[in-house]
């Protein structure tokens, strides 16, 4: 359903799941064991995995904080892009990364919910791409001292909305890890 032509192919992308993004997160375990299994369930069914790394002045390169959690491991031929804002396609290898390999549709997983999560679906979405969230497999961390909503409201408002998302041409949608269908919708 795509509106980017000759794209029929389904990527696993992989956002932010790095050691200073996740720590002290919403369920992270919980999340980072789903985000495990998927990966594991895409790299099966040869459907590409594309981790997404954000690099700033708290995330340098190389640095633990900036490092993917210990519990996954990307693999050396699956692409790597280093993002600096948190539409991980702007100013990225994101577009050519996923053009190559022929993928126009998005099965979306990481942090944070709210700021790279949401950003990047809405720019998939007015890129032409199919965007699916995986709803338990997002997460984000507590904001509330900042006027914020608690974690798991920000995580089910964006896994709600996102539910019903629409543009022309194009699907979005969510969907529980255990029924992603990397070959076909999401159910």
């Amino acid at each position: 359903m795509t509106t980017l032509e000759n794209r029929p192919n389904t990527a696993l992308v992989v956002i932010d799941v790095q050691s200073g993004v996740l720590q002290g997160n919403y369920e992270r375990d919980a999340v980072v064991a789903n985000i495990g299994a998927l990966v594991d369930k895409a790299r099966r069914e040869q459907v590409p995995v594309v981790w997404v790394q954000q690099t700033d002045e708290r995330l340098t390169r190389g640095s633990d904080p900036w490092r993917i959690v210990a519990e996954l491991t990307p693999d050396e031929a699956e692409p790597k892009v280093e993002k600096y804002y948190a539409d991980s396609f702007e100013e990225t290898t994101l577009e050519s990364v996923l053009s190559e390999r022929g993928i126009g549709r998005l099965i979306v997983v990481g942090a944070q919910t709210d700021e790279c999560i949401r950003s990047t679906l809405h720019g998939a979405i007015v890129r032409g791409y199919d965007a699916t969230l995986v709803s338990d497999a997002h997460t984000t961390e507590d904001q509330t001292e900042w006027g914020a909503p608690p974690p798991e409201l920000v995580i089910a408002h964006t896994n709600l909305y996102w539910t019903h998302h629409e543009a022309p041409g194009r699907t979005a949608g969510t969907v529980v890890a255990k029924d992603v269908d990397f070959a076909g919708t999401a159910s």
